[in-house]
């Protein structure tokens, strides 16, 4: 398997750009309110979230939410921490 960081694009302006506005998913349980706590975690790392993106869908059964939120990073590190962080939420079970 390759690592993700000497991965390349196929064509040029392809793949990621830094600086840009990227989106983040997170799963988690329904009852923690994360519509209002994912945007709370990303800028208590220091992004700059896009409030006005926030989107949320709920399982069919009701039991976990999903949270689609665009925000704005300089490098990969900040993405890389955007998905570790929330990773990290005891409520939340994954990112994408």
């Amino acid at each position: 398997m390759k690592d993700i960081d000497s991965i390349q694009p196929q064509q040029e302006g392809q793949g990621f750009q830094f600086p840009g506005e990227f989106e983040i998913t997170a799963m988690g349980n329904a009852s923690a309110d994360l519509p209002a706590r994912v945007p709370q975690i990303l800028e208590g790392i220091g992004l700059h979230v896009l409030h006005e993106t926030v989107k949320h869908r709920q399982s069919r059964e009701g039991n976990f939410l999903s949270v689609t939120v665009s925000f704005h990073c300089d490098n990969r590190e900040q993405y890389d921490l955007a998905h570790s962080t929330l990773r990290a939420d005891p409520d939340i079970r994954f990112t994408l």
